[in-house]
């Protein structure tokens, strides 16, 4: 089998509300629905989620990489992942959502060839997984809401956006404990707001409300402020922005800086890298968890199937796709009820999309 062609395909939709963040808010999703042909006949569909504040990428520059990965991958086999993420490092340096577009394609391609979905090609451990519903940044009241909201629709894991105004974040997170009762799961993530003495007193106050687990408080690049962290307080630390690649993820392990790693395919270049970085955190003692950009539900099938075939991947942020689901066309891939996610048993992601 060889790869005869790549396609691709921009999508922008409107959120159904404006997704706030510490690092900026977001109205629409811009993505890229990527397309690999095969001298066999089997197509696979990738996607390519960039995010300028998160992997330097925007949807130009991922468009105007993938015409050069394409050249340099034709005629490969869709099997040889070592090799082909070997010719892409050599094409373009970082890039890693263009990367992951083809690299979910090819799993795609793979699992069709072989018959068999993907999360089972991947390990197989199971075929469901609890995916938690984030909350963005509000007024502590309209959060709250929204908490209690999602726990009427049968969701039991929340993750609370945080980063701007500390004591915003700390009345929010009362409230929505609040609202929510005792019984309800919540994480939090600064997306890189506060400072490493800001970080150490909201989460103080975030234990007393029973948060299990605090995402990025401090910036990418300050591994020595996560460490710090780490060993002032009590509730798990996160590493989202500051883990793209393997090397990344020896570097927090070394710095005992973290208790979790939070993968996204946009940031590691798809699934093959993810999976040596999953292997880093459980050699490691380190939990994991697959977060995700604002993805269709391609990206999300793909990071699903992943976080279902491994065991040590105990944790899921997997919620994109529900802001803009009825805008897209694409179907299938997955099931979600009452936060739980039941993978496809069709061949590869098990997509459905007119493309």
């Amino acid at each position: 089998m060889k790869i005869t062609n790549i396609k691709w395909e921009k999508l922008r939709v409107e959120l159904d509300k404006p997704f706030v963040i510490a690092i900026g808010v977001a109205t629409h999703a811009e993505t890229m629905i990527v397309k690999v042909e095969t001298d066999e006949g089997i197509t696979g569909y990738g996607e390519a989620t960039p995010s300028a504040a998160v992997t330097g990428e925007t949807i130009d520059t991922a468009a105007a990489v993938l015409p050069l990965l394409r050249d340099a991958l034709a005629g490969q086999n869709p099997f040889s992942m070592e090799s082909i993420h070997k010719i892409m490092a050599s094409v373009v340096l970082r890039n890693s959502s263009a990367k992951a577009g083809i690299d979910i394609a090819l799993y795609d391609i793979m699992g069709k060839r072989l018959g068999m979905p993907l999360y089972k090609l991947l390990g197989g451990h199971d075929n469901k997984l609890i995916t938690d519903m984030t909350v963005s940044i509000d007024t502590p009241e309209a959060m709250a809401a929204e908490a209690l909201a999602y726990k009427q629709q049968g969701f039991g894991v929340l993750k609370i956006k945080a980063g701007i105004d500390p004591e915003a974040d700390m009345l929010a997170m009362g409230l929505i404990r609040e609202a929510v009762g005792p019984k309800m799961r919540l994480r939090a993530d600064a997306n890189q707001g506060w400072s490493v003495n800001t970080a150490i007193k909201v989460m103080d106050v975030y234990g007393q409300y029973g948060v299990e687990m605090v995402e990025q408080p401090v910036k990418h690049w300050d591994i020595d402020g996560l460490a710090y962290i780490r060993r002032r307080t009590k509730v798990a630390l996160g590493a989202d922005e500051s883990l793209h690649t393997p090397e990344d993820a020896v570097k927090l392990a070394k710095a005992r800086a973290v208790d979790v790693f939070n993968i996204k395919l946009m940031k590691s270049g798809g699934i093959y890298p993810a999976q040596r970085i999953n292997a880093i955190g459980e050699a490691a003692g380190i939990g994991v968890m697959l977060g995700c950009m604002m993805e269709t539900r391609i990206g999300n099938a793909a990071s699903a199937a992943l976080v279902a075939a491994q065991k040590n991947i105990t944790e899921a942020d997997l919620d994109s796709f529900v802001h803009f689901e009825g805008a897209m066309g694409i179907s299938g891939g997955f099931d979600l009820k009452n936060g739980v996610m039941t993978l496809s048993e069709k061949p590869g992601l098990g997509i459905e999309i007119d493309f």
